[in-house]
């Protein structure tokens, strides 16, 4: 997959087929539109094209309000790859790119991009002040030559599958509800860096992730999870949280990967969560604690040996080993009806 970070920069020989939005957490909904867009080009020898941004418009729009990402712009990016998109579009989102007009964001797309249809949901709306809703768009897909695609969005329980929706799920602690809307366990990723090395000498060596910032985490506490790194899946029950038996005041984000012996320091970590084990909370000794993660890390054990994964993990694109673990997305990616917003 080609990543550039203008519209000009993009290498595109033949026409093309165009969705835009911040599809962060690429979920159920966005994987709907993006795999029927890209079969949609595959049929035609079309160029498959998202145009997407970095930071989210809501980051650089609302500041004064809580935003956290559900995937990097790197994670973005290698979940679009591992769906056969060609070309990935990565602006910069500006309050000077909020102020184009709708009329000429889309004469970018036709010039740079030879887009010939734009794959949208019913709720889309692009250009200053949101002014390119799909009656818009319409009209100036007929002055400019491209038509208009409108998928309907997916559905499960009733409500329509959202990034805003699988935050909300992962904030309140509702892991499994959130894996299943993003058709994927939901993932951490970072560099192993060092601690404080007490969990190695109470005999649970821990690995400590330097996660960056602005991205959702669940509530503190225990979790079972997958590791991945080096190649290779690793059973895991990971820590979120701040250590209140060693009161400490930083919040971490730990694991320690069941039967592993070596050394991670330095290597890129990718935790996928798999389940909720229990709230963090201080304990009257170092014994009580260790015991407390000798059943926690029997329980993560026995949860994840009900999960169907492979242990080997598969590079998830060689051009982003140096952004993230090799390690694939375990639940694949499904195939569904329509995508969500």
């Amino acid at each position: 997959m080609q990543i550039v970070e203008a519209l000009a920069d993009a290498t595109v020989h033949r026409p093309s087929l165009v969705t835009v939005g911040s599809f962060d957490g690429v979920h159920l909904g966005h994987q709907s539109l993006l795999r029927q867009m890209q079969q949609a080009a595959q049929s035609h020898n079309f160029h498959s094209v998202v145009v997407t941004f970095h930071p989210r418009p809501q980051v650089v729009l609302f500041p004064q309000r809580p935003n956290y990402d559900l995937t990097t712009r790197e994670e973005k990016c290698a979940l679009l790859a591992q769906l056969g998109i060609d070309v990935t579009v990565v602006l910069q989102f500006t309050r000077e790119l909020a102020q184009v007009s709708a009329a000429e964001f889309v004469a970018g797309l036709v010039k740079h991009l030879q887009m010939r249809e734009l794959w949208i949901g019913p709720g889309s709306a692009l250009g200053r002040n949101r002014e390119g809703d799909v009656s818009r768009l319409r009209q100036l897909g007929q002055e400019m030559g491209f038509s208009v695609h409108v998928v309907e969005p997916v559905v499960r329980d009733g409500q329509v599958v959202s990034s805003t929706r699988i935050r909300q799920l992962l904030q309140s602690g509702q892991i499994r509800q959130a894996n299943e809307l993003l058709g994927r366990y939901h993932a951490l990723s970072g560099p192993v860096i060092r601690g404080a090395a007490r969990g190695k000498s109470l005999g649970f060596p821990t690995a400590n992730i330097a996660v960056p910032s602005g991205v959702v985490l669940p509530p503190n506490g225990v979790y079972a999870c997958f590791a991945c790194v080096q190649g290779q899946r690793w059973a895991a029950v990971a820590n979120i949280g701040l250590r209140p038996t060693f009161s400490e005041q930083r919040l971490n984000v730990e694991a320690h990967l069941l039967g592993f012996a070596g050394d991670l320091y330095g290597q890129l970590l990718r935790l996928e969560l798999v389940g909720f084990l229990r709230a963090e909370r201080r304990f009257s000794s170092v014994d009580a604690l260790v015991n407390q993660v000798q059943e926690d890390a029997a329980h993560a054990a026995h949860l994840l040996e009900q999960e169907k994964v492979t242990p080997q993990c598969v590079p998830i694109v060689p051009f982003m080993t140096r952004f993230l673990p090799e390690c694939d997305p375990p639940f694949g990616v499904p195939d569904t009806s329509s995508p969500g917003t």
